[in-house]
């Protein structure tokens, strides 16, 4: 039962934390950065948080961990103002590969139809 409830405050944490980087960072190293997941420890202490970024240069990669970390405090002061909870987890911003790691799967699959 409590598994259930990890999973709508992580589905609701993706919901607001990809708002708040459409609408309250001005930072421009978070521009292109869209959140895909978010994994809650089982006590709700901390979050890690997936995100893509459209760019496939290692500099904006770079540049978008910076940006993300230096608004964790933004983020979480903007989670406390609208969710309902008594503390905000601490926010552990990673890199989401699953997305890479499947365009480079189907195009080893595309090259194989060819040969």
């Amino acid at each position: 039962m409590a598994n259930h409830r990890v999973d709508r405050v992580g589905m609701e944490i993706k919901r607001e934390v990809n708002e708040i980087l459409q609408k309250k960072v001005r930072d421009p190293r978070v521009q292109d950065v869209t959140i895909t997941d978010v994994q809650m420890l089982g006590d709700l202490s901390a979050a890690k948080v997936y995100y893509t970024i459209h760019s496939t240069l290692a500099s904006d990669n770079q540049k978008a961990q910076t940006g993300l970390e230096k608004a964790t405090g933004t983020i979480k002061r903007e989670l406390g103002k609208n969710l309902t909870m008594y503390k905000i987890p601490d926010l552990i911003f990673v890199k989401d590969e699953s997305i890479e790691y499947g365009n480079k799967i189907d195009q080893m699959l595309r090259n194989l139809e060819k040969k």
